[in-house]
């Protein structure tokens, strides 16, 4: 049973375009299998999250992030009498507008196209979910509920200054309360993929050998969990050594989530979403020592693995395909997909640009790569 603050799918806020609801699925559960059958979705199959698709089988890419993302979100959601799908679909959305190569791509697009306007990933999903997809007959977009977009739009707050134009635009036409806070459930999200990312980044760079046990060991409380399983298993192997140490790290995060969230809802007297969505600050959120320990984790990363040579190098080459790219299209419209050029005001350079923006963003990894190497003739075997 749905707490009184939850966000009740019953009592959602709709959508832009009016539907007859169906008998089998609340607003909510429909509009996560909207997403799931989005194209937009199955491209993150072949997106960056760390290292680049081509790198290896086993590493996360923005599809296994976003699904990780989704179950860590479930399980909170549900803990706290919250809206699970809500939840769920939040975090299956929340990276369906990233680049291909990951923030090394927004960083090179946003590059490309700062003169015009600024380039958000949050923003851009915002716009794949609205405009970009086209599956349906009577509109763009998916038409998904308000209660989701509001939870894209606001991933990491309200949206008070420097609001992208899109989100402007959208909102002129159907008003997302940007100046206020999201819905617990799209709180939990977005803490979600930081649970999600961090723990898994770990893994994910130890396994590529871009850090090793030692590095680790600089973080107090992973070196104690690193002891605590080495004693119990004497002879256990770095694989198994590591998926253990995330186990143990995700489920310390969310602990902390859990008691935190639960001791604002007290403090705070918190009876509806409404009572969440007015508050002056984040309802959802980890205790103190915890955040300290997020923020520790979070230097570490940028520090060993994003800052790593190997990893920089691959990011300056994914950012020149991008750059390069974007310089191609501009100059060489008709390279576009008829239904690309036929979106372009061939009066206006900002469309061009913009159009040029959306269409790189859409892109996977591989297919950008193929791109590059088509007009370049540049063998990236070796990236």
């Amino acid at each position: 049973m749905l707490a009184s603050y939850a966000c009740d799918p019953i009592n959602t806020k709709g959508r832009l375009y009016p539907e007859q609801s169906t008998p089998y699925r609340n607003e909510f559960e429909r509009d996560r299998d909207r997403l799931i059958h989005s194209n937009a979705f199955r491209r993150l199959q072949y997106k960056t999250q760390v290292f680049v698709n081509h790198e290896g089988d086993h590493y996360r890419n923005r599809l296994t992030h976003s699904i990780e993302v989704s179950t860590v979100a479930r399980s909170i959601a549900k803990a706290l009498d919250l809206s699970d799908d809500l939840a769920e679909s939040v975090a299956l959305a929340h990276d369906l507008g990233h680049t291909p190569f990951g923030h090394a791509g927004e960083e090179a697009l946003n590059e490309c196209v700062k003169q015009h306007q600024k380039f958000s990933h949050n923003a851009h999903s915002l716009k794949i979910l609205t405009r970009l997809e086209h599956k349906y007959a009577t509109y763009d977009g998916l038409n998904l509920s308000w209660e989701i977009l509001e939870g894209i739009v606001k991933h990491n707050g309200p949206l008070i200054d420097d609001i992208p134009e899109y989100v402007l635009e959208y909102n002129a036409i159907n008003d997302l309360d940007l100046q206020n806070y999201s819905s617990a459930e799209a709180q939990l999200s977005s803490l979600s993929d930081d649970i999600a990312y961090i723990c898994h980044d770990l893994e994910d760079s130890v396994r590529a050998n871009i850090i090793d046990f030692n590095h680790l060991s600089e973080l107090t409380l992973i070196d104690q969990y690193i002891f605590d399983i080495r004693s119990r298993f004497n002879d256990i192997k770095p694989s198994r050594l590591i998926y253990e140490v995330v186990r143990k790290l995700i489920h310390h995060f969310i602990e902390s989530l859990l008691s935190q969230t639960k001791t604002n809802l007290k403090l705070y007297k918190i009876e509806t979403a409404t009572d969440i969505r007015n508050l002056s600050h984040q309802l959802v959120d980890f205790t103190d020592p915890i955040k300290n320990e997020i923020i520790q984790i979070k230097q570490f990363l940028l520090a060993k693995v994003y800052k790593h040579p190997k990893v920089v190098s691959v990011t300056l080459k994914c950012q020149k395909i991008i750059t390069e790219l974007f310089a191609l299209y501009i100059n060489n419209i008709n390279l576009l997909p008829y239904s690309w050029q036929a979106l372009i005001d061939a009066q206006c350079p900002k469309s061009k640009a913009l159009t040029v923006a959306d269409y790189i963003a859409g892109m996977t990894d591989r297919f950008a790569i193929n791109e590059y190497k088509t007009h370049y003739n540049i063998n990236f075997d070796n990236i």
